[in-house]
């Protein structure tokens, strides 16, 4: 028992493909998804603390950087199908946590397994930082949907996905940094001169227009 197991399976996150199954033009692992929202994570709390927000960094840095430590163990489950219903987001959570706890107890030292059981839990909540991952985690799958489309990719969930992810971010307009995404971020998307761009553009606007 030791981390030497731990630290191999970092390697592994590199290998699970994000959104398996569907024709992409570029790849997402997990490994580099969770290096992403860290640093998305890291800007957002940063708009905030500028605008008086107090925010605990050593929690906006481990709740990003483990979020999806656990699909190590499930894969990555496409968000629609993931939370078409809470009962079944509720049993995947479920199966997540018990399977890091079997991981823990076999795998880690037994004065580590307590820290690192917080660390591998769920981090979106009703704290800043809690929120910030949230917002973070939904940027990020809105750049890699926006990504395909602009690029031509033809499968009709990619659009879903932007749409969603949008909506979701828009869900906590109130804080600070979404509305530095929605006034500054967001109308760069918007501008952009691609040809392809029209229906994220229709999307964002529309989304826009409910969410005032």
């Amino acid at each position: 028992m030791g981390i030497h197991i731990y630290f191999k399976s970092l390697s592994n996150l590199e290998g699970i493909i994000r959104c398996p199954g569907k024709f992409k033009y570029q790849e997402h692992s997990v490994a580099s998804h969770s290096f992403k929202v860290t640093k998305i994570a890291q800007f957002l709390a940063t708009v905030e603390e500028m605008n008086g927000t107090s925010i605990d960094w050593k929690l906006v840095y481990e709740k990003a950087i483990n979020h999806d430590y656990s699909e190590l163990f499930t894969g990555d489950i496409m968000t629609p199908v993931k939370y078409a219903l809470p009962k079944l987001k509720e049993l995947f959570t479920q199966v997540e946590e018990s399977m890091i706890r079997d991981f823990l107890d076999k795998e880690f030292p037994a004065e580590f397994q307590e820290i690192y059981e917080q660390r591998f839990r769920e981090g979106k909540d009703e704290t800043i930082e809690g929120k910030i991952l949230a917002i973070s985690d939904k940027i990020d799958l809105l750049y890699e949907s926006f990504g395909e489309i602009i690029k031509g990719n033809p499968e009709p969930l990619f659009t879903q996905i932007y749409q969603e992810a949008l909506e979701t971010i828009l869900l906590y307009k109130d804080m600070h940094c979404v509305q530095y995404f929605i006034n500054n971020i967001l109308q760069e998307i918007i501008q952009e001169e691609t040809a392809l761009c029209s229906t994220v553009q229709k999307i964002t606007r529309e989304a826009l227009s409910k969410a005032v």
